[in-house]
């Protein structure tokens, strides 16, 4: 084959299993060639990844137990980029799953209304800080929780909540929830589990509604952590519900056509935190699952120039992709 049609092809591979937290030995970049060659009549697609979101599900899913029970796609309809108007980036963001999962979350299983009290957990992450912009516009008081005082400073001054406070302080759960909800929470947004959704239970109104997202807690852990205030379910008549964004990809035109006149009006923003190169993934993954990046991240790819210049007689589509 001509070795004009080869191009190098950069992978990071998962070598082991991990179990309890990563280690950026975990992980290997390797590196081959494959053929960019299309026969002519030919319905196929040339891909090439340009961006690669790094979502704390992904954890989740190195687990030897979680992975077996996890399908995995076999093939997918990318499609092509409707909006040309904002970062590519979006896509893999604010525009992609994270947002999907905080707008279905939020508008399908809060029942969110005008003046309710609103707890978002992991609220700098990329679903937790459009949580809080969804529940801002919807009238509600909303406080979120993170990880460091920088991040607090973020979603106080940049995204609109209304108060915000770093759960690593101080060591006393209890004492920041009773400090920031006075007079309970109506909806809470799950993004953390473990001891901080068991505590959580005991500041719940009646009637309140839980929306479980993700437990980033968890995933490290060999052994999870129990809840021991689920009676609160029963007696405070608690509406508590798990999701995946993967059951209502049916919504995602519906959610792009919602969130993008937002964007473009900047009444919708979205921080996020660009890792370049692939080979860095890993170890950027790492600082990322240990709570030290104040959103999601996205690994940027660069177009090679043998890419750009293959020619018109091929098909190229450059689109985002959640890994």
């Amino acid at each position: 084959m001509d070795s004009s049609m080869m191009l190098a092809n950069k992978q990071v591979v998962l070598k082991n299993y991990v179990e309890g937290y990563p280690k950026e030995s975990d992980f290997e970049v390797r590196s081959s060639m494959i053929s960019s060659h299309i026969p002519q009549r030919s319905k196929g697609l040339f891909v090439k990844n340009l961006y690669l979101a790094c979502d704390p599900y992904m954890r989740h899913r190195m687990s030897h137990h979680i992975s077996k029970d996890v399908p995995l796609l076999a093939s997918f309809n990318p499609g092509f980029i409707k909006y040309t108007d904002v970062p590519l980036s979006y896509y893999a963001g604010i525009l992609g799953m994270p947002g999907l999962a905080a707008y279905i979350g939020f508008n399908n299983l809060c029942s969110a209304k005008e003046g309710d009290v609103v707890y978002v957990s992991s609220a700098a992450g990329g679903v937790g800080q459009l949580v809080g912009q969804f529940a801002k516009m919807e009238g509600c008081y909303v406080v979120g929780s993170t990880s460091t005082d920088e991040k607090v400073h973020l979603l106080k001054s940049q995204l609109g909540f209304d108060d915000a406070f770093n759960y690593k302080q101080g060591n006393d759960l209890a004492g920041a929830l009773k400090r920031h909800f006075p007079k309970g929470i109506d909806v809470y947004f799950e993004n953390v589990g473990g001891n901080m959704l068991d505590e959580v239970l005991l500041h719940m109104n009646l009637n309140g509604r839980i929306a479980v997202s993700g437990m980033i807690s968890q995933y490290n852990l060999k052994k999870p952590d129990g809840i021991h205030n689920l009676f609160c379910l029963i007696s405070k008549r608690l509406r508590m519900e798990g999701f995946s964004e993967l059951d209502f990809r049916h919504k995602v035109p519906e959610y792009l056509e919602f969130a993008i006149q937002l964007i473009r009006e900047k009444k919708l923003l979205f921080v996020e935190d660009i890792a370049e190169g692939l080979e860095n993934a890993a170890s950027a993954f790492l600082v990322f699952i240990m709570g030290e990046m104040s959103e999601s991240r996205s690994f940027k790819f660069q177009l090679t120039e043998k890419l750009k210049n293959l020619g018109e007689n091929k098909k190229i589509l450059c689109f985002k992709a959640i890994c």
